[in-house]
């Protein structure tokens, strides 16, 4: 589990293929690895991935082909958003992060709004059923308040801060980007869609999973 706040930058500094995926080195200067140890998780962009080793001011992970399939940004090269696991005692500064990607939106518009920026994103299939106006959002594993709500299209608003110390300020329009909904948003709505089944009537052909 994660919070959404970036502890560091790291990049993808090589790639190895697998029989089914990739190891990636990331080397990662200024994480503290200190009480990090083999088979903990840190949130690469966004996506939990499993530490498989240690290395010279950095960690290797390895990256199935389902996980290459359905996300976006893990190649050699690639700089990413770290954030290590969630300790019990930690603060929770943003909020509740799962790791899992939900989908691949794409960057519709990014522009200065004054000091900050405005960044408009486009969310894929059924997603932006669970997106909706002040509530918060996943994007390249960064914890974000969602602004405004279109159809399928949300603005978020970025402060220089978040610019700074992510990967953000790198952003240009067609990029795509990793998004996880709120787990809140999900579970609401399927206890409403859960709802809405049982008091279908009986003859109506609708099947309860």
């Amino acid at each position: 589990m994660f919070t959404g706040i970036i502890h560091a930058l790291g990049r993808v500094s090589s790639q190895q293929p697998l029989e089914a995926g990739v190891r990636l080195v990331i080397q990662a200067p200024t994480l503290d690895l200190q009480d990090v140890v083999v088979g903990d998780s840190i949130a690469c962009n966004g996506v939990c991935l499993t530490v498989v080793a240690l290395v010279d001011a950095g960690f290797a992970v390895d990256v199935s082909a389902h996980t290459r399939e359905h996300t976006c940004g893990l190649q050699a090269g690639a700089t990413l958003n770290l954030e290590k696991a969630l300790r019990v005692s930690d603060r929770l500064g943003g909020h509740w992060v799962s790791g899992h990607v939900d989908g691949v939106g794409t960057v519709v518009r990014y522009q200065p709004l004054g000091e900050s920026w405005l960044l408009r994103l486009k969310a894929p299939g059924d997603l932006p059923r669970y997106i909706a106006r002040k509530g918060s959002i996943t994007v390249n594993g960064i914890s974000l308040t969602v602004n405004a709500v279109q159809y399928d299209e949300f603005d978020i608003n970025l402060i220089p801060h978040t610019r700074a110390v992510t990967t953000m300020a790198t952003l240009q329009e067609g990029d795509s980007v990793n998004l996880e909904v709120d787990l809140l948003a999900r579970y609401a709505h399927r206890s409403s869609e859960w709802d809405a089944m049982r008091a279908a009537p009986a003859d109506s052909g609708r099947i309860i999973p």
